[in-house]
């Protein structure tokens, strides 16, 4: 290996799947500084983003799942992370490898699918500001801060009265809020003070629980919630901000929509790094816009619309995930439900048949990455290399039991 140069070794080794490189750490010391270095863990995640390889959904439903981008044929359930032994753990969000669990306000972490890395997260316990008030619905958000170079989860507490009544018909402005914000670097939670009037109408019931939307989608530097519209007070769907960097709330621009005589509905998204909205036409179209120069309104551009496929009777939620690598057709996740190639240039929809996968799901993009948390150790992948091997072994007796099987069958013959 001293014999090659190091530019050749780096270029070959940024093409490999993490899997091979953590055991490849063994190799030498040389090689094991040059994988564990942070210039080297970026240019292995900027070469994945790039060229779209080492990429897999995450399937979520009461287990989770993950199935490869490049087969979308099998998926494999994600055991031993962190919160498994709970069961019903959330996946709230996915940053350059890293992932945020949830299984309940006081057991949340952060994992690395790859290297099997983890933290939990130290909890600041919820406690409503007054007595007359109880806590309601809870929404999350995880982002990465470039400027702080520091992973982070947004926390946003409603309260609401405990007698149920609001005081405002139903608007939901007599709620309060509260705001933290979790930094993985030091372990801490900061609460925010200013709050925007706003928030109080983030709220809207079964909006939010229904396909997953009170957990905030990341992009530029921001998270992102969708307030939604109140006709009956004249409000529309507004875009609420919250940059990580700054800790500062803001309203998003948004596109000039198409009223086409319908109704409709907004909806927020991530389409490979970009922010989308989906626009939801009475359940029967949906129209697709991504921001492609972050913050200014000028740059939203209409992608695609979804319409008319016969197998999907209503579209209640649409999502697009990943352009496929030859950039003819779009990953979509429909109605929580399956997963749909859809070809927006001949209009022709394929449902994505994954084996061993729950029946429904949400789902999640994740990029295989060697981002460490907070420089810890490799105790989490030697446990499972361990059980990985196990495994491979148990795969190869099984294969030759099949195989002698065989032979015996054909003999007697």
């Amino acid at each position: 290996m001293s014999k090659i140069p190091h530019e050749i070794i780096t270029d070959i080794f940024q093409q490999l799947p993490v899997k091979s490189l953590l055991r490849f750490r063994s190799l030498s010391k040389p090689i094991c500084s040059l994988i564990d270095g942070p210039d080297f863990i970026k240019l292995h995640l900027y070469h994945s983003v790039t060229a779209k390889s080492n990429h897999s959904v995450i399937l979520k439903e009461w287990d989770l799942f993950t199935v490869d981008f490049d087969t979308l044929s099998d998926a494999v359930e994600v055991k031993h992370h962190p919160l498994y032994a709970a069961g019903g753990t959330e996946v709230i969000g996915s940053v350059n490898g890293l992932v945020f669990l949830r299984h309940s306000e006081r057991n949340l972490a952060v994992y690395n699918l790859s290297t099997r890395e983890w933290k939990k997260c130290f909890v600041v316990e919820i406690k409503p500001p007054r007595r007359d008030l109880i806590t309601g619905y809870v929404y999350y958000g995880f982002g990465y801060d470039s400027v702080g170079d520091d992973y982070k989860v947004v926390r946003m507490a409603q309260f609401v009265r405990e007698d149920g009544v609001d005081g405002d018909g139903g608007g939901g402005l007599g709620c309060e809020y509260e705001v933290r914000v979790y930094s993985l670097k030091n372990d801490k939670w900061k609460k925010i003070e200013d709050l925007p009037i706003c928030l109080k109408l983030l709220s809207k019931q079964f909006f939010h629980v229904l396909h997953r939307r009170g957990y905030g989608v990341f992009a530029g530097h921001a998270l992102h919630w969708i307030i939604p519209q109140r006709r009956q007070l004249g409000i529309r769907d507004c875009v609420l901000g919250f940059d990580i960097r700054n800790d500062k709330f803001f309203e998003l621009p948004q596109p000039n929509y198409e009223s086409k005589g319908m109704s409709f509905q907004v909806d927020i998204g991530v389409l490979e790094g970009n922010l989308c909205v989906m626009c939801n036409y009475e359940h029967v179209c949906v129209d697709v816009w991504v921001m492609r120069e972050y913050g200014m309104k000028e740059s939203w551009c209409k992608m695609f619309s979804v319409q008319g496929i016969k197998w999907i009777g209503a579209f209640m939620f649409l999502r697009p995930l990943i352009y496929s690598k030859d950039g003819g057709k779009v990953l979509l996740e429909v109605n929580d439900e399956k997963l749909v190639w859809y070809d927006w240039k001949n209009k022709h929809a394929k449902v994505v048949k994954i084996r061993g996968g729950p029946n429904s799901y949400g789902s999640e993009m994740y990029v295989e990455s060697l981002v460490r948390i907070n420089d810890g150790d490799r105790n989490g992948w030697k446990k499972q290399q361990e059980i990985d091997e196990e495994e491979e072994k148990r795969k190869a007796d099984r294969k030759k039991r099949d195989n002698f099987l065989s032979v015996g069958f054909k003999l007697k013959l």
